[in-house]
């Protein structure tokens, strides 16, 4: 892998290998973009076959907290970290410690997280030696729990796509399909049933399936069925790339809205529903509340404050879809012109800042 020349046609800033021999510890820190403020990422545990599948992992995922962070108004960049193991049986004390004093010598410029084979007391063992962490225990002061506050941006970020699709933000009477009711999807399904929405839901659990049929009265269908059941909008919540050649001939939703990553197979499968007048909510768009909410922990959290930001997801997709209008294009390209305008501006902002104080410096001389 040519690495450089990766970094150089994503305009990668950073990328940071680090080893600890007595606890294991082979980890890698992709630091995207730092323009907007420091990099905040997770830190995912997972069984690479190779180190360049960890490589290229870690600079994709970084490259997307990037946008994701800036489309969410956060004054932070993009960052990720993967570690090389196997989650369930190669963790240690001494590992995350040992992380955490890599982090630490980053000395701010990335804030870390729990991800995809880490967990709370992970990061718990990684606060024991940096500040620079967020998803702490709550005894530390941290928020807890993020899946009902990614939830209720989801919720909110819907009801912004309902709007475009059908003049009025009310959820009340429509029919909502929902792939997937793990702990966020399950959330989401609490507020909609409280506005009166009605719901249809499938999942590989059968148990979260009853518990939402038994809660809010949902319709259980087979998950193969999902995609084909009459309903106003269409709600991802599990896997990735389920919006793909077989799916999109059979969805009947003018919306499409839902807290699943990566829900296009292909950029192309964007422009196919957009052709089709489905009004998209592009994911990292509508499920940032998890990442707005442990943000705010950097400033000493406040449940209060953190949920009147989660909030914003509504206006956050409304103005991806003005600037689909606006350009005329899909909405999965209208979020990354969102995230990469900000970042623009304020590039702009200190260059000209800068240029201003060579101007004052020469005229004083």
């Amino acid at each position: 892998m040519k690495i450089f020349t990766y970094m150089e046609k994503y305009d990668y800033e950073q990328l940071l290998f680090c080893q600890d021999e007595q606890s294991g510890l082979k980890a890698i820190i992709g630091i995207h973009d730092t323009t907007l403020g420091p990099a905040l990422g997770g830190t995912r545990m997972w069984t690479y076959e190779s180190e360049e599948a960890a490589i290229e992992d870690a600079l994709r995922l970084a490259k997307g907290m990037t946008y994701k962070n800036a489309a969410a108004g956060l004054n932070l960049g993009g960052g990720k970290t993967v570690i090389i193991g196997d989650p369930r049986k190669d963790k240690n004390e001494e590992m995350f410690r040992a992380f955490g004093r890599f982090i630490q010598g980053l000395n701010g410029r990335y804030i870390t997280a729990e991800d995809v084979g880490t967990t709370v007391a992970d990061m718990d063992l990684i606060h024991e030696e940096t500040d620079f962490v967020t998803g702490i225990s709550p005894a530390f002061g941290s928020s807890g729990n993020p899946s009902p506050v990614t939830a209720y941006g989801v919720y909110r970020g819907m009801k912004a796509a309902a709007k475009e699709a059908f003049g009025t933000d009310s959820l009340e009477g429509k029919t909502i399909a929902v792939q997937g009711v793990g702990n966020v999807a399950f959330n989401m399904c609490r507020h909609l049933h409280d506005e009166g929405a009605n719901l249809i839901v499938t999942d590989i659990n059968k148990e979260a399936v009853q518990k939402a049929v038994d809660e809010f009265g949902a319709k259980a269908v087979d998950t193969n069925e999902i995609y084909s059941v009459d309903c106003d909008i269409f709600a991802p919540c599990a896997l990735g790339a389920i919006i793909n050649d077989e799916t999109i001939p059979q969805i009947k939703a003018k919306v499409i809205a839902g807290a699943a990553n990566n829900q296009l197979k292909e950029t192309a499968h964007g422009d196919t529903i957009h052709e089709m007048g489905i009004v998209y909510a592009p994911d990292y768009v509508i499920n940032a509340g998890g990442v707005i909410n442990v943000a705010d922990e950097l400033y000493g959290y406040n449940r209060e404050r953190a949920m009147k930001k989660v909030e914003q997801v509504y206006n956050n997709v409304e103005r991806v879809i003005e600037i689909a209008k606006r350009d005329g294009i899909p909405t999965y390209m209208a979020a990354d012109r969102m995230a990469e305008e900000r970042i623009e501006k304020m590039r702009k902002s200190r260059s000209q800042f800068l240029q201003n104080g060579k101007n004052i410096l020469s005229y004083r001389r």
